[in-house]
């Protein structure tokens, strides 16, 4: 065994560990040695800083290293951080009581867990249990986690090789303004019309057992795609026609990303089931599924079971009371919009100097812009997006792209709530002058 040192290793060192030891777990790693964070930006080895457009994973609504979360774990790990879990603690009874003052009734039910996947897992498993069935609704563009229930209703990727997904899982297109299949006379989305086609084709593979659809209300790595206002009560009325239960997705949208706590709140409905993730641990590993105390109760009754490692752990509870205070405290609610409104008029600007920006789309400060080869026919190009954000690391800025297949060049900006203004249009600077520096080179 080597003997430790706190002498970092040599660039090629640690580029030659990474290879050889890493498994690869999606895409290529961006070759840059990260070694600290700060507020919107990355600093790596080499002293190159990066503005962050992703808040890391989609997650740091707060920045890096935000003071109030940092002083939170150090006091928190100090005390307790881990429990049996079977056994209860302060913060983790604040954070659901608190949680649920966010939301409307009876949405009240908390359970505390750690990733995305594993809330929509559990989200899943519950609905099986309470209505008695086991098929699952989602969008064909959807992204739920990589966990069994939850890939099998992810269609976006990652979905050849691994052999049978659940069963029981279906998809339906997804309301897509910019790019409709369903279009009305004056050739413009047809949401209705699609949504009726969807589940005529449900109902005619489903085997009498539906039990839920589980959905996005802002599909993010389905292309920052917002299905258009009365979609989601329609897709509710559905829902409640055939017994199913609405299960809503708000990793990347809750919490104040799209300037409301909540993007649902956007439609006049409530969820039988909210899952969250992401943003409400500021970049820490805390999930959870909020419900109401009747399918709470009819879960306890027929026995729930999800008793995990993690559950329930005090350190990340701790720290979602915090990201609950600078929220409310800092007032990134109405940040985000104004910010977002700020974010929305600089692409419109970079639109009207690039003829290769075809869509602008998405809510808060949750941006998504579609780059195109031609406007008219909305022809998109993977290679032009690729490029594109390969420039905008070059010159500062990392920038996150949906390389997936048929998905075009959708650039997904979620910069941290606590941006500037000041650091938004730095991002702006550099996407406007990458879009063109590509569009020179082809």
């Amino acid at each position: 065994m080597a003997a430790s040192t706190t002498v970092p290793p040599s660039t090629e060192t640690f580029w030659a560990d990474a290879e050889r030891h890493l498994v690869r777990y999606g895409g290529e790693f961006t070759r840059e040695i990260i070694d600290r964070a700060a507020g919107s930006f990355l600093y790596a080895a080499d002293g190159r800083k990066i503005l962050d457009f992703t808040s890391g994973q989609m997650s740091a609504i707060l920045g890096h290293s935000h003071p109030e979360i940092v002083a939170t774990v150090q006091r928190q790990v100090a005390t307790l951080d881990h429990l049996f879990s079977g056994m209860l603690s302060r913060p983790v009874v604040d954070l659901a009581r608190r949680l649920a003052d966010t939301l409307p009734a009876p949405l009240e039910k908390v359970l505390l867990l750690t990733t995305g996947s594993e809330s929509n897992e559990a989200a899943i498993r519950m609905a099986k249990l309470v209505t008695g069935r086991h098929e699952i609704v989602s969008f064909a563009r959807s992204w739920h986690g990589m966990t069994q229930a939850a890939a099998s209703a992810t269609y976006s990727a990652g979905r050849r090789g691994y052999g049978p997904a659940a069963p029981g899982n279906f998809a339906i297109p997804v309301p897509n303004a910019y790019r409709p299949d369903f279009t009305t006379a004056d050739g413009t989305l047809d949401w209705q019309r699609q949504l009726d086609f969807a589940f005529d084709l449900i109902d005619a593979q489903s085997t009498g057992s539906l039990a839920a659809c589980l959905v996005e209300p802002i599909l993010s790595s389905g292309g920052i795609i917002e299905p258009p206002p009365g979609y989601f009560a329609a897709l509710q009325a559905k829902c409640r026609e055939r017994g199913m239960l609405l299960i809503l997705d708000e990793a990347q949208t809750g919490l104040c990303r799209t300037g409301t706590w909540y993007a649902f709140e956007r439609d006049g409905i409530v969820p039988d089931i909210l899952t969250l993730s992401k943003t409400l641990g500021a970049g820490l590993p805390l999930a959870a599924v909020v419900t109401s105390a009747e399918i709470e109760q009819e879960a306890h009754e027929r026995g729930f079971l999800f008793f995990t490692t993690h559950v329930a752990d005090p350190l990340v509870a701790a720290v979602g009371n915090t990201v609950l205070d600078v929220l409310t405290d800092d007032r990134l609610d109405e940040r985000a919009r104004s910010l977002g409104t700020f974010l929305r008029d600089g692409l419109a600007d970079i639109a009207r100097r690039h003829e290769v920006v075809g869509d602008i789309r998405g809510r808060g400060l949750l941006a998504g812009l579609e780059l195109v080869v031609d406007r008219e026919t909305k022809r998109s190009s993977n290679e032009l997006g690729a490029r594109v954000t390969r420039r905008c690391l070059e010159l500062g800025l990392h920038m996150n792209i949906v390389q997936l297949p048929g998905m075009g060049g959708v650039l997904r900006m979620a910069p941290p709530l606590t941006v500037t203004e000041d650091e938004l249009s730095l991002g702006l600077t550099i996407l406007g002058k990458a879009i063109g520096d590509t569009c020179a080179a082809l």
